[in-house]
């Protein structure tokens, strides 16, 4: 595990761990919940997973075109790894993916400087099931978005990666609860 991610997990436990009885967006119970948004609206955990981010897509061949993903989770983690990019000069872009189209204007559910044909990263704060992350990922693709694969800052690993891979989307994730000392069976 590189330095980076060390300190990211690090973060991410003494941040956005959280113990006790919860309700997952997914509907079901858990016995912890990862709280991403005390690490992404952080200007110290922003530029972790802004950085973590990047080296990990260049890791993977050329950047896309741009990284985004649903609103409201992925907005800060977009924030980040575009911010980032600017930093280091990249030219990437970010998007975001709305739940529901404006009432007004043009109505879109993609919002930004993207064009269809252009490629993409999916990203999200935590993924679980990868409900939301296949809704994003089907608004993109129908605004025109090749979408090459989805990175999560933290992965509860309790169906996203097969969700995803049964769409032919890959799933990279900066950290797993594996990472945090919680195996998937104790959601």
């Amino acid at each position: 595990m590189s330095p980076l991610i060390r300190e990211l997990v690090d973060l991410v436990g003494t941040k956005a761990l959280k113990r006790g009885t919860f309700r997952l967006a997914s509907g079901r119970e858990a016995s912890f919940y990862l709280d991403a948004k005390q690490v992404v609206l952080d200007a110290h955990g922003a530029m972790l997973v802004g950085r973590a981010i990047l080296e990990r897509l260049r890791s993977l061949g050329p950047l896309p075109h741009a990284v985004g993903g649903m609103a409201i989770g992925a907005d800060p983690v977009t924030a980040a790894v575009v911010t980032m990019a600017g930093v280091e000069g990249l030219p990437l872009k970010g998007f975001m993916v709305r739940k529901e189209a404006k009432g007004h204007g043009l109505q879109k559910y993609v919002e930004g400087p993207v064009e269809p044909g252009q490629r993409v990263v999916i990203v999200e704060d935590v993924v679980t099931t990868g409900g939301s992350s296949l809704l994003a990922i089907d608004r993109a693709v129908e605004f025109g978005l090749v979408v090459e694969r989805l990175v999560a800052v933290i992965d509860r690993l309790a169906g996203a990666r097969e969700a995803l891979a049964a769409r032919g989307i890959p799933l990279e994730s900066l950290v797993t609860i594996r990472d945090l000392g919680i195996e998937p069976d104790a959601s």
